[in-house]
């Protein structure tokens, strides 16, 4: 099966399905006559910037991160103003907390742009370690997105 046709058949299924782990989506397309093991699901899923998202039920599910007109960096500055609620440097790294689910969209963000001051990320519910390669660079980094923090939201100590 070409990959073109597997992902706008994964892109459909998860615009019409509340999926929300591989082996669901993964079920669905053998429902729908596909068929794709879990390491090219996974390979897809990044290729195609599906993240886990709250619905509008709170229910987490995939859905496809789409960033319209922005530019890769401003699309990260905008979801920091609209999802951190704490930055705390220590040492070599940054602990990003977000809004309650945000936690593994942010960091894909992060990861596609390959930010010279990021080695690696790992993320969570609502909490993101981001390893820098040495102090100065986290500082730098820290300073970065500070200048990009909803400070309402921040002070108020929603996290």
């Amino acid at each position: 099966m070409k990959k073109a046709v597997r992902q706008s058949k994964i892109e459909q299924l998860i615009s019409q399905y509340a999926i929300g782990t591989q082996e669901e989506l993964m079920q669905q397309l053998q429902n729908s006559g596909m068929s794709a093991t879990q390491a090219t699901i996974s390979r897809d899923i990044r290729e195609m910037q599906i993240v886990k998202a709250a619905d509008g039920n709170g229910n987490l599910r995939y859905t496809i991160f789409k960033a319209g007109n922005k530019s890769e960096e401003a699309r990260l500055f905008s979801t920091i103003f609209d999802v951190v609620t704490n930055i705390t440097r220590v040492e070599f790294m940054n602990i990003i907390r977000t809004l309650p689910s945000d936690g593994n969209m942010l960091a894909a963000i992060i990861d596609d742009l390959g930010l010279k001051e990021v080695a690696g990320t790992l993320a969570g519910h609502d909490t993101i370690f981001v390893v820098s390669p040495n102090e100065q660079v986290a500082k730098k980094f820290n300073e970065k997105l500070m200048q990009h923090v909803n400070q309402e939201l921040y002070t108020t100590g929603k996290n």
